[in-house]
Formats: structure tokens, C-alpha cells, sequence
């Protein structure tokens, strides 16, 4: 078959996709509606995944699985905005990597609302201004985000999902390597790229910013300047990628949050997030730990934090693998609540993807 042929043949299969994507549209149109009358949650996380999984499995190739996902991710996307314009607050400016983790888990076609502060983004998903929040929790390397953790303990948002985004640097600029003078970016991003920098940029005047972003704005407006932040980033400021994957640690992965007021459903491969008080005495915390260990409970991250109420009292903050709704959880919890100042659950959720 020549050229010419499967051009045709391209053509009349993209025919069929812009036919077949407008029947699904049709079809979410009305789901809307009935999510609508029924006072029903426009995303619904639980029901995310089972797609995502069914898409996966229906998948034979030639396509990889990463471009089926980022295909059905903006399939979605348009399908949540059909539904219900949606407004997902993150932490600032445009361009972070917590920007770039809200859009990789809603899409382009929702609204997106640039948040300064941690507390602005659950007032604002609190109030009602917001949809969803998208906030970072944990670190591979640098550990829990402390803030988000303190900001739970007097919130009553629940976690609806979580997003694994493997943190990879680039650098970016308009002007070839060869002439690039002056470097900016974040001091901790320059520090995640400092054998790179020393190997490939050991001369270049470098600069550091208050974000990523503020440094690819700087790039971008001054010849032989270069910026280290995210691709995504890059694309924002209208900048060229020089450079791929330069940081130091290429598994450096950041755990963020999506935040809410609904608790998704169990789909049996779900994560649980508690936090409780407890007074500080000798095998406190392995009697609190112990129901866990008797339902057979694998739990995924444990942090500590002061209660600020009271001296020597502190909060500890459990990722467990389970859903509220499954009995082995909720017997552990039943045999935990007694030995506690104070606890809640956080939220029950669909384990979030590994990260790419």
C-alpha cells in the first residue's frame, strides 16, 4: 500500500475516533444530568481507576501504555468539564510541580486556580471556591511536607486521591547551550542537578529564585539565560528543552494530594489515611501500632508531629493499605480509637499509580 493509501486510511480512522469520542460525550452529558438531580460527586475517583485499568487491559499495541493514559486522561478531562466545570486550587505559581501534578491528574479541560499558600488551598476547597485541592505530603528524599500534615488535624477536607509524580529537571532555554551565560532556578532544584551543572555548566553565572517558575520567566526574557525547572514548565514560558532528566537522583519521587469533601468508595486496591493524639508514654506507640500488625494491615508511612495544645502530647499521621470499608480496617481501627486523645480518618482512596 503506498503513501497516499495509508494517509486515506488514517483519515477515515480518525473519522471513526471523532465519531465514536462524541458518542461518549453524548452518553457523559447524560450521566451529568442524572449525577445532577441525584446530588451525586461530578469526579469520581473510584470509577477513574476501574477506566483506567479497563483501557490498560484492552490495550494490544503497537500503542504504549503511557501515551493510552495520557490520551484517555484529557478523554476524561473534557468529560468532567461536559459534566461540571470543575476548579482545582494548587500551590503556586503556574508552572510547579504542584501545577504539574494537578493537570496530570485533571487534564487541560478543567479550571485551575493558583494558590500562594497551603491554607489558602484548603480554605478555598473548604469554602466551597474550589472543587478539589492538589497538595504535596511527602518526599522520597526530603520526607513529609509538615504543613499539609498540621493543616489536617484542624481541617475537615477529606483525601479523595493521591498522584506519585516523579520529580525530573530540564533545562530550558531559547539560546543554544554553547552560549548560555546565566543559570536560574530554586536553590533546592540546583541542588538536585549540581553534578550536571558542574560537568556540562561549570562556568555559567548562577542565580537562585524563589520557584521554578519565577526562574523560567527570568529565561525567557534574557538572551543566553537558561532556567532549570519541569518540561512542563518549560512549555509554559515558551521555552526550548535543552537538556532531559539532569537531576542527580532520578528516583526522587513527590506524593501529592487531592483534596475534597467526598470519600470515594472501596475498589480493592485502596489507601487509608488516619491521624490521631495520643499522651507520650513508654510503648505508646507500639500498643497503638499493634492492631495493625494483629489484622494484618501494611501500613505506608507513619510521621509525628506536636499537637500544639498540649506539651509532650503529639499527632501521628498513618498511611495504611486498606479501605475504611474493609473489616480487617475497620476492626484495627475499632481496637485503636480507645487508646487515643483524639482521631479521625482522613480519607479512604484509590492507591495512586506508581510513579513515571
Amino acid at each position: 500500500m503506498g503513501l497516499d493509501e495509508l494517509r486515506k486510511k488514517i483519515d477515515q480512522v480518525d473519522e471513526k475516533i471523532v465519531e465514536l469520542l462524541n458518542e461518549r460525550y453524548a452518553t457523559v452529558m447524560e450521566i451529568g444530568k442524572y449525577k445532577k438531580s441525584n446530588m451525586k460527586a461530578v469526579y469520581v475517583p473510584e470509577r477513574e481507576k476501574v477506566v483506567f485499568e479497563k483501557v490498560r487491559a484492552l490495550n494490544k499495541g503497537p500503542m504504549a501504555e503511557g501515551t493510552l493514559q495520557a490520551i484517555y486522561r484529557e478523554i476524561m478531562s473534557g468529560a468532567l468539564a461536559l459534566e461540571h466545570p470543575l476548579n482545582v486550587a494548587y500551590l503556586g505559581p503556574e508552572g510547579t510541580f504542584t501545577h504539574f501534578a494537578a493537570v496530570s491528574k485533571f487534564g487541560h479541560s478543567v479550571s485551575y486556580l493558583s494558590k500562594s499558600t497551603l491554607d489558602d488551598i484548603f480554605a478555598d476547597v473548604r469554602n466551597g471556591r474550589a472543587d478539589y485541592g492538589c497538595v504535596p505530603v511527602e518526599n522520597s528524599t526530603e520526607g513529609a511536607v509538615t504543613h499539609t500534615l498540621d493543616i489536617f488535624v484542624q481541617s475537615d477536607v477529606k483525601i479523595c486521591a493521591e498522584i506519585n509524580l516523579r520529580v525530573h529537571h530540564s533545562l530550558l532555554s531559547n539560546s543554544p547551550l554553547k552560549s548560555i551565560q546565566k543559570l536560574y532556578s530554586h536553590a533546592q532544584s540546583l541542588g538536585q542537578c549540581r553534578s550536571w551543572i558542574s560537568e556540562y555548566l561549570p562556568e555559567v553565572e548562577v542565580h537562585e529564585c524563589t520557584s521554578n517558575s519565577r526562574a523560567a520567566s527570568l529565561a525567557a526574557n534574557e538572551p543566553h539565560a537558561a532556567a532549570i525547572a519541569s518540561s512542563f514548565t518549560g512549555e509554559l514560558y515558551g521555552l526550548d528543552v535543552l537538556a532531559q532528566n539532569i537531576e542527580d537522583n532520578p528516583n526522587n519521587t513527590t506524593r501529592f494530594l487531592v483534596i475534597g469533601d467526598q470519600l470515594p468508595k472501596r475498589t480493592g486496591n485502596d489507601k487509608t489515611s488516619i491521624c490521631f493524639a495520643i499522651k507520650d508514654r513508654v510503648g505508646v506507640l507500639f500498643d497503638a501500632l499493634l492492631p495493625f500488625k494483629e489484622e494484618g494491615i501494611t501500613l505506608s508511612m507513619i510521621e509525628s508531629r506536636p499537637s500544639r495544645q498540649q506539651n509532650w502530647e503529639y499527632y501521628f499521621f498513618i498511611d495504611l493499605l486498606g479501605h475504611i470499608e474493609d473489616e480487617n480496617v475497620a476492626r484495627a481501627l475499632n481496637k485503636l480509637y480507645p487508646l487515643t486523645q483524639a482521631m479521625k480518618v482522613l480519607g479512604s482512596y484509590p492507591r495512586g499509580d506508581d510513579a513515571r
